[in-house]
């Protein structure tokens, strides 16, 4: 898969709201009541990852989780990281995060 131009990735930003660029990937915070809620959003995630074949990392401390999205085998950002970013916020409600 090709990496993505950074004017590209600016571009698609537009439409991953919150999504943000940085060196590590494309990186998202994501806040929720408590544990319990955080825990079921990151089950959620995994046949969305399965299906993709691409796999975030993912950080939770208590309500708190932090999604990274980088194409390790093209070494950079691609078009299946915005796949996933789109699929995962299609999980939760705007006003949620």
């Amino acid at each position: 898969m090709k990496v993505l131009k950074t004017s590209e990735i600016k571009r698609r930003l537009k439409s991953v709201p919150g999504w943000t660029h940085t060196k590590k990937g494309l990186v998202k915070k994501y806040e929720f009541e408590d544990f319990q809620q955080a825990l079921d959003f990151i089950i959620r995630i995994a046949p969305f990852a399965n299906e993709l074949d691409h796999h975030p990392d993912i950080y939770n401390s208590y309500n708190r989780v932090k999604l990274t999205l980088f194409s390790h085998e093209a070494g950079g950002i691609t078009e299946l990281d915005f796949k996933l970013a789109e699929k995962v916020d299609s999980l939760v409600s705007p006003g949620s995060t």
